[in-house]
């Protein structure tokens, strides 16, 4: 009897889990299924699965943007890849949502009661129209897998509007997760509290959108036999360079004019945790000026995989790290709430397996 590829039956092993925490989930409450409080309402489930959801999709707009707006023809190659992880990213944000939200069943509630003064109304419809920009700018390559040509070239009059609007509404929501940490001032660390954080999110999730393309690349190659574009990736990262050395100037700038640079003198958790996610975000930044380390696909990957990593301790170091002390409480996440989360990435990686083995995700467009 064959056995079972190691990743098949870890994947199997996770699923499972997560399943069990699902139904923990439903039928018992978040109380039974995680650590968070009053004192501490948002934990993993925001900071990961949503903040850096939302954020490593950001490689769909990122090229939309190179491709068709700008015109860069030799990137349309990996564009079908990256429009299939940004699409699957937002569906499993709004999966992760569904988990998060104390009554699950009201997540329709926005589209008929509004509140226009409310950031997270606007991230809300902004993410449901732009899952829906999404879906039909992957499209194509479902109706060309099962030859509806009709409803094929419909799709194709209307996608420089529909395009122009997926931009527009990922610009508006990536930098409004931003201004959801805006309304507390005196609850966020001084290290990460700006007013200009909606500006650092936006800039950080181009960054990553080109970061996670690389990333997808080099394991589709892998995984499906593909030829690496490396001339592509290699344009790509000397892109991602530049971009990371802009936010970190940014990011400095911002400390120095808000005179919170004497805060990294504390010796406390969260100055450790700032230099950590700094530290992960410049390693790349600086090697990635070597045209030696990106024309060495190990070498890009590692640096792609360290711009990654650092973004997400960003974005856990905005929703927890620098949340923690204010709240006078100590928040870990349980190990149910880490088993949903795994789960929901598993799918992730599962789904866009059997879509590129499918459908023709790598036919260029």
């Amino acid at each position: 009897m064959k056995r079972p590829p190691v990743w098949t039956a870890i994947f199997v092993m996770v699923l499972l889990g997560g399943l069990y925490a699902t139904w923990q989930r439903v039928a018992l409450g978040l109380g039974a299924v995680t650590h968070l409080s009053d004192l501490f309402p948002w934990g993993l489930w925001i900071g990961f699965d949503v903040l850096c959801g939302v954020g490593l999709a950001a490689g769909g707009f990122t090229l939309v943007a190179i491709v068709h707006l700008f015109n860069i023809e030799k990137y349309r190659p990996i564009l079908r890849p990256a429009i299939l992880t940004a699409f699957l990213g937002y569906g499993l944000v709004i999966l992760a949502l569904l988990f998060d939200l104390g009554r699950p069943d009201r997540i329709w509630h926005p589209l008929v009661m509004w509140n226009p003064h409310s950031v997270m109304f606007e991230v809300g419809w902004c993410v449901m129209l732009y899952t829906t920009v999404l879906m039909l700018e992957f499209s194509p390559v479902v109706l060309e897998r099962f030859g509806w040509r009709g409803a094929l070239q419909w799709i194709k009059g209307i996608a420089i509007p529909l395009m122009i609007a997926g931009v527009i509404l990922s610009t508006l929501h990536q930098s409004s997760l931003g201004s959801l940490y805006l309304i507390v001032p005196h609850k966020l660390d001084p290290l990460w509290y700006t007013p200009y954080l909606p500006l650092l999110f936006y800039v950080s999730a181009i960054s990553v959108g080109l970061a996670m393309t690389i990333f997808e690349s080099w394991h589709s190659s892998r995984a499906f036999g593909k030829q690496l574009e490396a001339p592509l990736l290699e344009g790509m990262a000397r892109l991602l360079a530049v971009i990371q050395t802009a936010y970190l100037a940014m990011r400095f700038a911002d400390l120095w004019n808000r005179d919170a640079l004497g805060l990294l003198a504390r010796p406390r958790a969260e100055t450790g945790l700032f230099l950590l996610e700094i530290a992960l975000m410049a390693a790349p930044a600086l090697l990635l000026y070597r045209a030696s380390i990106r024309r060495n696909p190990a070498a890009l990957y590692a640096c792609a995989l360290l711009a990654i990593f650092g973004f997400i301790a960003n974005r856990l170091n905005v929703s927890v790290t620098g949340m923690e002390a204010a709240s006078g409480t100590h928040y870990i996440p349980k190990w149910t709430e880490i088993l949903v989360t795994l789960m929901i990435v598993a799918l992730g990686f599962a789904i866009f397996r059997l879509a590129v083995k499918k459908l023709p995700v790598f036919a260029e467009s």
